[in-house]
């Protein structure tokens, strides 16, 4: 039986081992996640959302506490329209991050970052365009463009010395995105270097409606794959969502994909940067425990483990320390709910809100657990410890099961011998 060993991801001249880790935020695929898969020849992902708030925890900087002290005066105010982000202050944070992950880099892969196009920030192009020139300038070897559509990204940076240099991909979840993408971008004589087609069980935004279970990855990765073929396109193709065993990922080399974008079985390494007595509510979590809902203000569905503690909490928005989802004109679906209740339950100490979530805070408090939806099977994926708990597992342990594995099986960890 084949491997997924036995193929390569091709990106130019390079050519690695064909397994990407997804870029998971709020710092959830952390940077030593990242490292490690670069160290193995894969290629990892660190995320900048919320890059401000993983600079202060990572690097003891304070840009959440300056944001927040400049529009204190705004707190009460349902106006958010006023509150922006200092571009220079993100522009450091984003240095910092990619600066002190790339000075570690080690082994044959690379590290990309992942840039979401629905933080908008109350000025989406100019916040973006920062993101995306700072991590360049910080020396980051390629950028994923996702949560959105992305047609106007690559013009945001076309002037940039690394433009065609470092690696631009972006993320769809279907052809026809592909095509609006690519028809907009052509002027500028710059191909995506790779495209990962995202399907409908992948976790955290998904790219389809609530209708997401009528689609198929294997499909839509065809689909793709035929029309990149009649056209004369010569881009790598990285399936993503549901891809659970190096079995799985073969399927899809022999499809003809380039490689495979994986990310739920890293949630519960010790290299993730969840919280591990999360990263037991991942294991714990049962099939009937994962929901796609459409409590996300960005208005894509999400899905995520239900019993999560964010959702229905009515916390007050604190967009003048965050403020990631404010539109151009600084609305936030959530502020709009919130509002509405406070409105509707006056004598309320503390509110509820069920049709929408403060992702800025809960995310960033790891109170929405975003998952895949075969979250369900990483208890199946590790052993037992004397106290019932699971055992974490190592990047490295993952990642080679990927390499190298067959038959559809997942290899288990050796148990950890307990401390006397």
């Amino acid at each position: 039986m084949r491997r997924l060993e036995d193929f390569r991801l091709k990106m130019g001249r390079q050519e690695m081992v064909p397994i990407m880790i997804g870029g998971m935020g709020v710092d959830i695929s952390s940077a030593d996640l990242a490292l490690e898969a670069a160290r193995l020849g894969g290629v990892g992902h660190i995320s900048d959302a919320m890059i401000k708030t993983v600079t202060d925890r990572r690097y003891k900087t304070k840009f959440v506490k300056a944001k927040q002290a400049m529009y204190k005066y705004n707190m009460a105010s349902e106006d958010k329209s006023a509150i922006k982000f200092n571009l220079d202050d993100l522009a450091e944070a984003t240095r910092l991050h990619v600066e002190h992950t790339m000075a570690r880099k080690t082994g044959p892969g690379q590290v990309f970052i992942n840039c979401m196009e629905k933080l908008t920030m109350n000025a989406p192009k100019e916040t973006l365009k920062v993101r995306m020139s700072s991590a360049l300038d910080a020396g980051i070897d390629g950028i994923t463009l996702a949560a959105g559509l992305h047609l106007g990204s690559f013009a945001l940076i076309e002037d940039h010395p690394r433009f065609r240099d470092a690696k631009l991909g972006i993320i769809v979840s279907s052809l026809r995105a592909l095509q609006l993408f690519l028809k907009k971008n052509s002027r500028l004589n710059r191909l995506p270097d790779y495209v990962v087609v995202e399907g409908p069980l992948a976790g955290g935004h998904l790219g389809f409606g609530m209708d997401w279970a009528q689609y198929d990855l294997a499909t839509i990765v065809a689909e793709i794959l035929a029309w990149m073929k009649a056209e004369q396109l010569d881009i790598p193709v990285i399936p993503a969502g549901g891809i659970f065993t190096g079995s799985d990922a073969v399927r899809f080399m022999e499809m003809g994909a380039s490689g495979v974008q994986v990310a739920t079985r890293f949630t519960v390494t010790k290299e993730c940067g969840l919280p591990d007595d999360i990263k037991q509510e991942y294991f714990k979590a049962n099939e009937d425990d994962i929901e796609v809902n459409e409590i996300s203000p960005t208005g894509y569905p999400m899905r995520m483990i239900k019993s999560s503690p964010g959702i229905g909490d009515g916390i007050r928005p604190n967009c003048e320390a965050y403020g990631y989802l404010l539109d151009a004109n600084g609305k936030c679906a959530y502020v709009t709910a919130y509002n509405r209740e406070v409105a509707a339950h006056p004598d309320e100490k503390r509110i509820k809100v069920m049709d929408k979530t403060c992702l800025c805070t809960h995310m960033r408090n790891f109170d929405i657990w975003t998952c895949g939806q075969l979250t369900w099977r990483l208890k199946d994926t590790t052993v037992r410890n004397a106290d019932g708990s699971f055992q974490l597992l190592s990047a490295e342990h993952v990642f080679k099961d990927y390499q190298f594995s067959t038959g559809n099986r997942v290899s288990l960890p050796e148990p950890e011998a307990v401390p006397a």
